[in-house]
């Protein structure tokens, strides 16, 4: 009787990482100031990691679904990167740069609302598949892997660490296509804009736990109705 009755008793469910997205997020308009940055520590991340920190400031502007655009100046020299769904746009009017790449088989090499510790549906409807892991005793945060959907050639994969109560990454691991960590990202100073969690300071180690970079979101800005022909790729 008593097997009988334990058999009965369902297991709760775990937990699903698309919960947690900023489900009031439309589009978010913000700047990412530099605040210090190590070559030297960024590069032991990745050869071309340190080359976004490079700008003093960056401007992003991020629309639903998975729409992406960057504008900064470095040296006097201002480049635009758009990115809509899979496909990518590099301008560099000085250099003559312009460049357009589909970037459907290299998911890894697009940027996405994750990168800045936020969680928004389409992330979970055209790219990432979470699984839980556990929960953090230490923090109380859901910690999940996220890896890439499996229609795409891309086995690197995401470990995060969230907040249940914000919806906001406060941790993220990268680990590359053999299973090797690179980086660790956190996320801190969280605010609330127009009702969405959004994090604003960004810290960025390499595996010896060395501080590569910090950086600060300011100016932020949530649901303004921004244009899809700033998305533009054509």
């Amino acid at each position: 009787m008593l097997a009988l009755a334990a058999m009965t008793i369902a297991a709760p469910a775990a937990p699903q990482i698309e919960d947690y997205a900023q489900k009031d997020l439309k589009d978010a308009t913000f700047v990412a100031r530099k605040v210090q940055a190590s070559q030297r520590e960024l590069y032991k991340i990745n050869a071309d990691f340190g080359t976004s920190y490079k700008f003093d400031q960056i401007r992003f502007q991020y629309k639903e679904p998975l729409k992406l655009r960057l504008e900064g100046t470095v040296e006097e020299t201002s480049v635009l990167y758009i990115l809509n769904g899979p496909s990518q746009i590099m301008r560099v009017p000085r250099l003559r740069v312009n460049t357009k790449q589909n970037l459907a088989d290299a998911p890894g090499r697009r940027q996405t609302p994750l990168d800045f510790g936020v969680l928004t549906p389409s992330l979970f409807k055209n790219l990432f598949e979470g699984k839980f892991v556990r929960n953090d005793r230490a923090t109380g945060d859901l910690v999940f892997d996220l890896t890439y959907q499996d229609r795409v050639n891309d086995n690197s994969r995401h470990r995060v660490w969230i907040d249940k109560d914000k919806g906001i990454v406060n941790k993220r691991e990268w680990y590359n296509q053999y299973n090797r960590q690179l980086a660790t990202f956190s996320y801190d100073a969280p605010q609330s804009v127009g009702g969405v969690w959004l994090p604003t300071r960004m810290t960025v180690r390499n595996v010896e736990n060395k501080v590569a970079a910090i950086t600060k979101y300011d100016t932020v800005k949530v649901n303004t109705g921004l244009s899809d022909s700033l998305f533009d790729v054509n």
